[in-house]
């Protein structure tokens, strides 16, 4: 009987010979969704002049010493001052209507808001005069050149995944264009005769190729670009084919189905039929202490082109794909566009398939015997016995720093069966529980592995903070 290895081991065996594919530089309009490859700096200061904070006028303080409504003060007003103009010096006692986000003309160091004035908000003609009911400090209503970021000041990290906020606030420090790691290209390949399109009607033996969809979505959602899907039957001669087809134009081949010791699996019919010093298909399949996802296999394809295109082949069955997808496959996607995998790096990919949060079981459940056992979860109202719950339970400490946490519940009563498709749009995280615990009690600590478009919003900030240490950096929960 083959010994099963511990998930760890294998990623490491899987992530080994991958290098970081050679990234670019991008405009910013391009540049929405993909991943910094360097530390970016401030080009320009923020604000990039002194400006006024306020619709008003730009005076010199000094010049407004004890304005009030009962006693104005009353200024000649020289010219307007809209924003993106470069204004006049403004000579002493004398003011200029300004704008807000104007530049604040040489010689001032106040704005009166227009509010604290004679003269009504809104679009009139410049008047000749104003009246100010209000005596301004130095500063006052000004925002001063650099105060939120300096020319030169760090602003986005390497590894930041571009949001539309993150991209506004690039273009504001004054970059045109930044460094962006590469996007994988993937190809994905579903194994198995008994495979039909989505929709089509089934006859006797046959099932929807369910698994090609979800790898598709499973790789766009990881930010990797995902340029074919393919279908092989049960010969390998024609999954050959097909892996070589795929490779052409991908940096990563993924896929599911025919891994295990059935009589018909092609990926292990190929493997033994690829002999000799270099095939055109190398694999080597092994045993995963984890549950669902025990069969795992991978190696490389060699292209047209002379490449040898990394292949990462998971089973069949739909959690299991999804669940190996999170664990072994999205790391592979992080080492390939060239961010850290370490667990403590805490950047956008260091923590990818590792538990980024806790929480707490609301139902009990039996685990298998010797796997890490990964349950598709999803967020529930506390059990009303809660409070009933162990608080020294073999997943950790409930009281203290536990406090507080979500509660989660398998999203199918069957747990983290392999096969318990239909379930699948329900669950917004794996839990992870070690391969030593023997059963979950409810209330007991569970680190959660997030899963992408799923995970609720307001639990976002918690798990993209640093790693707590109440997990370990194989998913086992430890005391706090």
């Amino acid at each position: 009987m083959t010994q099963m290895i511990p998930l760890e081991d294998y990623v490491t065996q899987v992530l080994e010979p991958l290098s970081p594919l050679e990234g670019g530089r991008l405009a910013l309009g391009q540049a929405h969704g993909r991943v910094l490859a360097e530390d970016v700096t401030a080009a320009v200061p923020v604000p990039p002049w002194t400006n006024s904070a306020m619709d008003g006028y730009a005076v010199r303080a000094e010049d407004t010493t004890a304005a009030s409504p009962q006693s104005p003060v009353v200024l000649p007003v020289t010219g307007d001052v809209p924003a993106g103009a470069a204004p006049q010096p403004l000579a002493a006692g004398t003011a200029q209507r300004i704008m807000t986000g104007a530049m604040l003309p040489e010689g001032a160091d106040a704005v009166v808001k227009v509010e604290d004035t004679d003269q009504a908000p809104g679009p009139h003609p410049l008047p000749e005069r104003v009246e100010l009911h209000a005596e301004a400090r130095p500063g006052l209503n000004v925002r001063h050149a650099g105060e939120d970021v300096r020319a030169g000041d760090p602003v986005m990290a390497a590894g930041t995944r571009l949001s539309a906020a993150a991209v506004s606030a690039l273009a504001s420090v004054g970059l045109g264009s930044v460094p962006v790691t590469a996007r994988v290209r993937v190809a994905v390949v579903s194994t198995g005769a008994e495979l039909r399109d989505a929709g089509e009607v089934l006859t006797p033996g046959t099932i929807p190729d369910s698994n090609g969809l979800l790898l598709a979505g499973l790789v766009a959602e990881h930010g990797a670009d995902c340029v074919s899907v393919a279908r092989s039957g049960d010969s390998a001669e024609e999954l050959a084919a097909v892996l070589r087809r795929a490779a052409a134009d991908a940096d990563l081949i993924v896929t599911s189905g025919g891994v295990s010791a059935g009589a018909f699996d092609p990926l292990t019919m190929l493997a033994q039929a690829q002999r000799g010093e270099e095939p055109p298909v190398r694999l080597d399949f092994v045993k995963v202490a984890m549950q669902p996802g025990k069969p795992q296999g991978h190696g490389w394809v060699r292209a047209d082109d002379g490449r040898r295109v990394p292949i990462i082949c998971l089973p069949g069955n739909p959690v299991s794909v999804l669940v190996s997808f999170t664990t072994i496959v999205a790391p592979a996607l992080a080492r390939l566009t060239g961010l850290s995998t370490s667990p403590d790096a805490g950047r956008d990919g260091d923590l990818a398939g590792r538990p980024r949060l806790t929480a707490r079981a609301a139902v009990a459940w039996r685990t298998p015997p010797s796997r890490r056992q990964h349950v598709p979860v999803r967020f529930t109202e506390p059990p009303a016995d809660a409070a009933g719950a162990d608080p020294a339970g073999p997943l950790g400490d409930q009281t203290g720093q536990d406090a507080g946490l979500p509660w989660v519940t398998p999203t199918h009563r069957l747990g983290s069966g392999s096969h318990l498709v239909a379930s699948l749009p329900a669950a917004q995280a794996l839990a992870v529980v070690a391969a030593e615990v023997e059963a979950v009690d409810v209330g007991d600590a569970l680190p959660l592995i997030p899963l992408p478009h799923s995970f609720p919003y307001h639990l976002q900030a918690r798990a993209d903070a640093p790693q707590s240490s109440r997990t370990d950096p194989s998913g086992s929960a430890v005391r706090a």
